[in-house]
């Protein structure tokens, strides 16, 4: 491989005008594809093989036009201080609004709270319900637009009104915080190169390849029901190593060129070597992303492969158009250790014999290897011990910041009818095997109304064709709360006995019980998919590194900053620790899928880290070097590269931070600290003080396994032993 790609990066270098029009023409092609396709809704929300989708889909069998998973929204009206919703002034203006609300072409039904008898007991509160034809995914923003006038004109009447549901869901604005991130990876790429112009490249092509993808993905919502969030990881992960593959490549050219080869040379070795652990630290990530389908959501899904294939061009353009933009650069970028004479003043590179601070790192870690390891280990255990705290849950309403309208109509709702009135359950009775279908119904009411934490009950409401029917159960507790989650089971549990006595179907859904069985899916598919990325990408390491235990380390050093990052988001986000610092402004369970989204894009990027450092640390060893001494050898050119990418990492992750989306900001400040915990402590010290311990026996293959891998020469042995290309050559300047 690494030959092949020698020759990929010398032909992108000389003919770089070609290489530098193609990416500009597919750049072109995705954008005028994403400007002429029509504007991207929201994709279709489904969670096959879960009971609240059976459940949803019977509905839409049996109740034709009912649109039983479409949005909902509950406009909640509270009277001034000293009245009443039911004086004549303000129900005149609660009326008024139904009628505006009921107007809207999306709009299934508006149900008035005086006739459906929403008005708490006090007569301080009402609310009406709106229930739209399709799901909150899909909901045009025209639609929610109208419902939040209608609520305008009731606030000008005196009335205060807030709106809650999903009806309000949109995808959240990151914008800013890409640019934060950006900013951050500016700099930072400064200060490791010394030049304006090596530190401009890494920027240049990621954002192309994001802009290419995600344009690819505006494209193609419409036929593929992408819909508008499916960019939102694919941005995120692209921009991120997209800035990081760039960088090894260019890192790597820098350090060839000092080495006084000429600059065609240069970038057929950097594409050649460095190009070799890019197309395998992508392969990881791709891995990863694409895996995610084995949780069988399809929203995941289509986010997994987008990002797959954003990673994917990231790769391809490191190896082509990098080699390319260094054709046009010339002798602005300058070989390892100089500067350019805007940020250093022209100064030559540093003499030779003055370790720099990866090799003073790495022969500490070579003379003190079981501290260092201990020391990791144990630190990053104490990270994780919150974590077997872990409790998970979807956030709703109640998890919103209070200065939301969603979270203050929760929270007027729970003040005038109770806790669990923000997620009543949905049980649908399937009688249509039952003789006395009717008796089937009561049976099931009576059955749950024994119950503990129900509240209410509400008498059952079949179809026209009298074989189905709904009952609405409002819970005692909150949504998001475990007492409610049991409430969910015990109904359910109830189901084996009522078929018994009736023949009766019992399906519980809404969007309590679909939340509760999204976590319980997602719970589940935890481990298999654990077992498929960590399988795929071991293999695909010992190819890399010709090695059994290399591979073993590099994952069990992946699961132990996974959980660290696990018990951080716990303490943070679920116990609140350090929750005024992050803006954490309501505690609870923690979004259910963190840890299968945080194991498939952590995995990924620290597989990188893995392949850029010890790839450089296996090319020394079989270069003749003893265990130890290539250890030091590859932080000497790696460690400062490795660290630059992982700050970038943490950077644009951080940006994510400041989002007002709890969602979002969970899973910023997740993969942020996971980077952290998996770059400076895993990959910085677990990693070498490992290899120190192993020693050649970190380097074993069995003799029969080593006959049957391919060789793909990620160490670039057969550049060294391959004569030079004939061929003009521009040399380096002395």
């Amino acid at each position: 491989m690494a030959t092949y790609l020698y020759k990929l990066g010398r032909f992108a270098f000389r003919r770089r005008h070609f290489v530098a029009l193609l990416w500009v023409a597919l750049l072109t092609l995705a954008g005028v594809g994403a400007a002429s396709a029509p504007p991207a809704g929201n994709s279709s929300f489904s969670i096959p093989g879960t009971e609240a989708q059976r459940a949803f889909d019977l509905l839409e069998q049996r109740f034709p036009g009912m649109s039983a998973d479409g949005a909902t929204a509950r406009v909640v009206f509270k009277a001034p201080e000293g009245q009443k919703m039911t004086d004549a002034g303000n129900k005149a203006a609660v009326e008024k609004t139904v009628k505006e609300l009921g107007s809207g072409s999306e709009v299934a039904s508006v149900a008035d709270p005086y006739t459906g008898k929403a008005v708490s007991r006090d007569g301080a509160i009402a609310y009406a319900s709106v229930k739209y034809k399709v799901s909150g995914m899909e909901l045009e923003d025209s639609s929610r637009d109208a419902l939040k006038e209608s609520a305008g004109h009731a606030r000008d009447a005196g009335l205060t009104v807030e709106i809650g549901g999903d009806a309000l869901t949109t995808a959240p604005e990151t914008g800013s915080s890409e640019v934060i991130g950006i900013a951050i990876a500016a700099v930072v790429l400064v200060i490791t190169f010394g030049s304006l112009i090596a530190a401009g490249l890494p920027l240049l092509t990621a954002i192309i390849g994001v802009g290419i993808g995600v344009s690819a993905i505006t494209a193609l919502a419409t036929p593929l029901d992408l819909g508008s969030t499916t960019s939102t990881l694919a941005t995120m992960i692209g921009l991120a190593v997209g800035i990081d593959y760039a960088l090894f490549i260019v890192s790597r050219y820098r350090a060839e060129l000092a080495e006084g080869r000429d600059r065609e040379e240069a970038a057929g070795r950097a594409v050649g070597t460095a190009g070799s652990a890019v197309v395998f630290a992508g392969l990881t990530v791709v891995i990863a992303l694409v895996g995610l389908s084995v949780v069988n959501i399809p929203m995941l899904t289509k986010m997994g492969v987008a990002a797959a294939g954003t990673v994917a061009i990231a790769v391809l353009i490191a190896l082509t158009m990098i080699p390319a933009l260094l054709g046009y650069a010339g002798r602005t970028v300058k070989p390892a250790g100089e500067k350019s004479k805007l940020l250093g003043g022209g100064r030559a590179a540093k003499k030779a014999g003055r370790p720099n601070m990866g090799t003073r790192w790495a022969s500490f870690v070579v003379r003190r290897p079981v501290t260092v390891l201990l020391l990791g280990v144990v630190g990053l255990g104490a990270a994780a011990v919150p974590a077997a705290s872990l409790e998970l849950g979807l956030p709703d309403d109640g998890s919103q910041p209070v200065s939301t309208t969603q979270r203050r109509a929760y929270d007027l709702l729970s003040d005038g009818f109770g806790p669990g009135f923000n997620g009543p359950l949905m049980v649908v009775v399937d009688a249509k095997g039952s003789a006395d279908k009717k008796a089937a119904f009561a049976k099931v009411g009576d059955e749950i109304t024994g119950l503990k934490d129900v509240v209410t009950v509400t008498p059952p409401a079949p179809n026209k064709a009298g074989d189905t029917a709904i009952i609405t159960v409002v819970p005692k507790s909150q949504p998001s709360s475990a007492t409610t989650e049991d409430l969910v089971h015990a109904i359910r549990g109830k189901s084996a006995s009522i078929a018994s006595a009736t023949d009766a179907k019992l399906l519980v859904t809404g969007a309590t019980a679909m939340n509760i069985d999204v976590s319980q899916k997602l719970n589940d598919a935890l481990l298999p998919y654990l077992a498929l990325v960590v399988g795929l990408a071991f293999l695909l390491l010992i190819v890399v590194f010709r090695s059994i235990l290399v591979p073993l380390k590099a994952a069990l050093g992946f699961l132990l900053s996974v959980l660290a990052a696990l018990g951080a988001v716990v303490a943070v986000f679920q116990w609140g620790w350090l929750s005024g610092l992050m803006n954490v402004e309501q505690t609870g369970p923690v979004m259910s899928m963190m840890p299968i989204f945080m194991v498939g894009v952590v995995f990924g990027l620290a597989m990188d880290y893995e392949v850029f450092l010890v790839t450089r640390m296996r090319e020394a060893y079989v270069h003749g070097e003893n265990p130890g001494q290539a250890v030091v050898t590859g932080f000497r050119y790696s460690a400062r590269v490795v660290t630059a990418a992982a700050v970038i990492m943490i950077a644009v992750f951080s940006g994510f931070i400041g989002s007002s989306e709890a969602m979002i900001k969970m899973i910023g400040f997740g993969l942020a600290i996971a980077v952290f915990f998996d770059a400076f402590i895993v990959r910085m010290a677990v990693v070498p003080a490992v290899l120190a311990l192993l020693g050649r026996r970190a380097w074993w293959l069995p003799a029969w396994l080593d006959r049957a891998l391919p060789n793909v020469d990620v160490e670039g042995e057969g550049l060294r032993t391959d004569s030079d290309p004939d061929g003009d050559r521009e040399l380096v300047s002395a």
